[in-house]
């Protein structure tokens, strides 16, 4: 993980403010993994990223599943096709329930074609010079929210899952020659065609919004709009 520099990121087209969030996306994956103790604190080393210390995973093929994880993400987040991203925490086999969800929300990025990321923009958003400032302002509240948080038990897994915009023409991104999956039916949402009518077959999953919530933070910076929050799952609460 490469020291990062306090100087802001230009975010003047579509693409630039991708890669802001594919960068601080990384971070926050290791940073969660560490907090939540989801391996032992010993596989992680102390390192810098946005001016601030923090945590990476040692481990070779962790490093690399997060790597490949992100790469995905970035490669929907350039269509423009997700609202949200979140790491899921499961318990332990048999149940693998999820317990948290790390939510990511995106809905506020700019939607531009496919074709024209790389185009500054044409309503020249103000310039991200405090998102450095607000990276280590939310990496910060995730090394201490482990104390707003209910314990999990040892063993838990986690993975990485995606939202969709609602969007009529946006399919999921699933086939022999993509490395996403559908996700179990507990954590899809409704989707719509539009304000009033749900396709047909679709509902709520269950464990979607949790039982409890808790705000990590938002980020508002130029074109980079983001907002961070914890669902704890009812799996979580049961005796």
């Amino acid at each position: 993980m490469a020291t990062y520099s306090a100087e802001a990121p230009v975010l003047d087209n579509y693409h630039a403010v991708v890669s802001a969030f594919s960068d601080f996306l990384t971070v926050a994956i290791h940073t969660i993994l560490y907090e939540r103790n989801i391996y032992p604190r010993t596989s992680f080393m102390a390192a810098r990223k946005f001016n601030c210390p923090v945590r990476q995973s040692r481990h070779p093929k962790v490093c690399k599943w997060i790597q490949d994880a992100v790469a995905a993400v970035e490669v929907e987040m350039l269509k423009c096709t997700l609202s949200s991203i979140s790491l899921v925490i499961h318990a332990p086999p048999p149940s693998s329930a999820p317990l948290e969800r790390f939510l990511f929300s995106t809905t506020a990025f700019p939607s531009v074609p496919s074709s024209e990321v790389l185009t500054p923009f044409t309503n020249n958003p103000p310039p991200a010079t405090d998102l450095p400032e607000q990276f280590r302002a939310t990496m910060s509240r995730l090394s201490t929210l482990s104390s707003a948080l209910r314990p999990l038990p040892p063993d838990c897994s986690f993975t990485l899952v995606t939202e969709l915009r609602d969007d009529a023409d946006i399919h999921p991104p699933l086939g022999p020659d993509t490395p996403w999956v559908a996700a179990e039916p507990r954590l899809q949402k409704q989707r719509k065609r539009d304000d009033s009518e749900v396709r047909p077959g679709t509902t709520k999953g269950k464990d979607l919004g949790g039982v409890r919530t808790t705000p990590v933070r938002n980020i508002e910076s130029g074109a980079f709009v983001m907002e961070m929050w914890v669902e704890e799952g009812r799996a979580k609460f049961e005796e």
